[in-house]
């Protein structure tokens, strides 16, 4: 019986994502330590380094409140993040397009009553060049064929989810703090000092 392969690091950063975009939720680090390995398949002693990982590549926020971290991801970014890369890829692809045709056209125009020349051969090697580029490039656009307007529009809605889910977030904030300053008579400055709140925090619009 052969032995069950364990994901690989990657494997794990996908599965990672897909907790922050199936809930669109925010978490703590103990949560996802819990989460993951019922739910995705992640070690709980990797949780830590993976979140880190995709903190750090930007894939995922992170905020300290008080004396606890919390983490989140929203489709909303991911997609932004996929548009300006699809967009970046675009016009590389263009511009190796129009390359591609003036060299072309340099490379008949030269066969007109020439012999083989080290010029004709130089452009002959960036052709081949540039044609190796158009299809990588041609690959990478097909790595964001998600990006169509239906998916747009699934995450238009997952957006609104992840605004609706922030929102509670800042209304239990907010009813957190009117309970200390009734209970403890803490100002409220006092209060937004102590645990980190800034004082522009509000609701989303």
């Amino acid at each position: 019986m052969s032995k069950k392969r364990g994901l690989s690091v990657e494997e794990k950063r996908t599965k990672m994502m897909e907790i922050f975009f199936e809930t669109k939720d925010v978490f703590q680090l103990k949560d996802l330590e819990k989460i993951a390995p019922k739910e995705k398949g992640i070690t709980s002693m990797s949780v830590k380094e993976i979140l880190q990982s995709l903190v750090d590549d930007a894939m995922v926020d992170s905020e300290r409140i008080g004396t606890s971290n919390y983490f989140w991801a929203f489709p909303s970014k991911a997609l932004h993040t996929r548009k300006r890369k699809l967009e970046t890829l675009e016009s590389q692809f263009t511009e190796a397009n129009q390359k591609k045709k003036h060299l072309q056209h340099s490379v008949e125009k030269s066969k007109v009553g020439r012999e083989n020349t080290d010029e004709r051969s130089k452009l002959a090697e960036e052709l081949a060049l540039l044609r190796q580029q158009r299809e990588q490039l041609m690959a990478e656009l097909d790595k964001h064929k998600e990006c169509d307007p239906d998916v747009i529009e699934e995450i238009r809605k997952a957006n609104k989810v992840a605004k609706d889910a922030a929102n509670r977030w800042t209304d239990n904030i907010f009813s957190v703090k009117s309970w200390a300053k009734k209970k403890f008579g803490f100002e409220e400055s006092k209060i937004d000092k102590t645990f980190g709140i800034p004082e522009d925090f509000d609701y989303i619009d």
